[in-house]
């Protein structure tokens, strides 16, 4: 699922089924994941290791919703689940290997990207989203941490991943449940309030803006959220950058909406001019 920077080699590689541990890519609260390899083929995939103990009833129901949601879909800007195994009190999801890293270790490495990368960027991430959308799937920890990148440098392909928090609601209803990164989450979240899928447009297009078309530093970041928090204003505007096309701007403007009832609804966000510009050749 991630790159190979960062990773930690294993003395001694364990074996899970037809896989073999090579190094571990990275570990959370619940999970780790790790490069491995088919015996038999010599595939290169990432295995999450999900430790079924850790697991409370509402984290083991969004394990159940992503392996449910991964295993029926089959898109290129959505990471691939190849297979699952069970063995040892652990649930191993075998994933696509995306050798081009996350997305937040391609803003470190490049900066603030082009704007033509970027629109690039929202509409894979728009393409990816429709199909995440259609399940009625709430993603809740979209960052760029957890987009991942895959294909060459000139051409890379976006990849949303780790679902690991992800939980259904149908239309009409609600969310309640705080989870995810501080960080990334919409102001409605944070104000412990009662959310449906437009929490997901809010968190999910500013993890594409961050670093690409807004100037915003870690400190302005920590003001954003006190500011959420006090309930007073936030000066959006003053953070997107004025060189920016009209369209982007307005885009951008209109996704960090405080208030979801006037955020960007999908359609919206899907159509808007600034992402059709490359789709309809102008």
């Amino acid at each position: 699922m991630v790159s190979e920077e960062g990773a930690q080699s294993i003395s001694e590689p364990a074996v899970v089924g037809d896989y073999v541990l090579r190094s571990k890519l990275g570990e959370g609260a619940y999970s780790t994941v790790w490069r491995s390899e088919h015996r038999a083929t010599g595939e290169t995939v990432a295995l999450k290791q999900v430790r079924l103990s850790s697991l409370s009833r509402q984290i083991r129901s969004c394990l159940d919703c992503e392996i449910s949601f991964l295993s029926s879909v089959n898109h290129p800007n959505i990471v691939r689940l190849l297979d699952v195994l069970q063995a040892d009190g652990c649930i191993y999801l075998v994933m696509e290997f995306c050798a081009g890293g996350s997305l937040a270790a391609y803003i470190k490495v490049h900066g603030r990207v082009q704007e033509t990368i970027a629109r690039r960027f929202m509409q894979q991430l728009g393409a990816g989203m429709e199909v995440v959308r259609s399940h009625f799937i709430i993603h809740r920890d979209l960052k760029p941490e957890n987009i991942l990148l895959s294909g060459p440098e000139e051409d890379r392909v976006l990849k949303i991943a780790d679902f690991g928090l992800s939980r259904i609601v149908l239309p009409g209803n609600s969310a309640d449940m705080v989870c995810g990164s501080p960080l990334y989450m919409a102001p409605e979240v944070l104000l412990f309030q009662r959310y449906d899928e437009k929490v997901q447009f809010f968190l999910n297009f500013f993890t594409a803006i961050h670093h690409i078309v807004v100037r915003l530093t870690f400190s302005a970041f920590v003001q954003l959220l006190k500011n959420i928090r006090s309930s007073t204003s936030l000066p959006f505007s003053g953070l997107i950058l004025k060189e920016l096309h009209p369209d982007c701007i307005d885009m951008c403007s209109r996704l960090l909406c405080v208030n979801p009832a006037r955020r960007l609804s999908f359609e919206e966000f899907y159509w808007h001019g600034f992402l059709q510009t490359k789709r309809l050749g102008i």
